[in-house]
């Protein structure tokens, strides 16, 4: 078995399973494609957060930064895709993005909350496993690639939790965030029979 990293953000409860590295490591243009769907739904998210709340200044001024990283990273992983001759092409999304967003309370205050820490927790996850790729991958240009968008995906975080922590009291935050975190380590306890970037 290949050995993984523990996360090195502690929001996360557990660390991503070895059995998920060797999936990804053995089907590559998949969790590429599924890379792709990633960065776009991140900046459709940030996007229709912004659109949800348009009076938070700060939330929309901090939003806007990461849909257009996100956007970036979304072209970056396109052209990748096409150097290696992979079509775009819709796939089945795993359980764990829905399974985080049915947590979302549907009444404000909390929808918000749940909405800004649930971001940050797929951010987090996105950074230990980017990171992962980018430690274990054979082709060293992709492997650069994937190591250097750990830092995106680390500041992400920080801008969530931070989000959150403007509009909140910091003890709501830090219980509710954990959580969320234990929901978000169960939904991969179960390891998705098809390669994804979150499974």
């Amino acid at each position: 078995m290949i050995a993984t990293t523990k996360p090195t953000i502690n929001a996360l409860c557990q660390p991503t399973s070895a059995a998920w590295l060797e999936q990804a490591l053995g089907n590559v243009d998949t969790i590429l494609l599924d890379h792709s769907h990633c960065e776009r739904k991140a900046a459709g998210t940030a996007v229709n957060m912004m659109f949800r709340y348009p009076s938070s200044q700060k939330l929309v001024r901090q939003l806007t930064a990461i849909a257009r990283e996100e956007l970036e990273h979304f072209e970056q992983v396109n052209q990748i895709l096409e150097q290696r001759g992979i079509p775009l092409a819709p796939l089945n999304a795993p359980p764990y993005g829905k399974g985080l967003m049915s947590q979302i309370r549907t009444q404000e205050p909390h929808r918000r909350l749940d909405s800004l820490l649930i971001c940050g927790l797929i951010e987090a996850r996105s950074h230990e496993r980017l990171g992962l790729l980018g430690t274990h991958l054979p082709d060293p240009k992709l492997a650069a690639f994937y190591l250097s968008l750990m830092a995106s995906e680390a500041r992400h975080f920080g801008i969530y939790w931070l989000l959150a922590d403007t509009y909140y009291d910091r003890s709501i935050v830090q219980s509710r965030l954990a959580e969320l975190a234990i929901v978000e380590s169960e939904l991969l306890s179960t390891l998705y029979p098809e390669p994804r970037i979150h499974s």
